[in-house]
């Protein structure tokens, strides 16, 4: 784009093969996902719906997963980890709870609005939300392009 032009618009954010420019890592365009265009059709764990916004599918992202997740009143995840993946998590709403093990003891965070929650690679968890009447929403970012699930029977079992 050259100095005093517009810059273009993009409605949709789907990867196509001119987005690639040759090869030139430089001038790639960027990506807008609307938030009405979020997709359901990724991994989900019990008592949570997670909505996919950046990956390979969605923007040909290469090294990060992000999206947001909403859990329920009244609603605990089942047990569960995200593989190799770093995940940094974003409380947009609501008191969600965060439950871990810390050797044979479950320890739990309580989250508000604007708290950040960091999750190491393979740690069992899950996330709650005992309150009644206001869904807890999340925005997760990990270091992987996919939405790495792996459901657990308890905190406790091997990753």
């Amino acid at each position: 784009m050259g100095v005093g032009s517009r810059p273009r618009t993009r409605r949709e954010a789907t990867v196509t093969a001119d987005d690639r420019r040759d090869g030139d890592p430089w001038h790639r365009p960027l990506r807008h996902v609307r938030a009405g265009s979020l997709s359901a059709d990724t991994a989900q764990t019990p008592g949570m719906r997670r909505l996919e916004a950046i990956s390979q599918a969605t923007v040909g992202a290469e090294r990060l997963w992000m999206g947001e997740t909403h859990v329920a009143p009244e609603t605990a995840s089942g047990d569960h980890h995200h593989g190799e993946a770093e995940t940094a998590i974003y409380v947009v709403s609501g008191r969600p709870r965060f439950v871990f093990a810390d050797g044979a003891e479950e320890v739990r965070i309580d989250a508000g609005p604007g708290d950040f929650v960091f999750v190491p690679p393979y740690a069992p968890h899950r996330e709650e939300n005992p309150w009644p009447g206001e869904t807890a929403v999340l925005v997760i970012s990990r270091s992987s392009q996919e939405a790495i699930v792996v459901n657990l029977p308890s905190l406790w079992a091997p990753a």
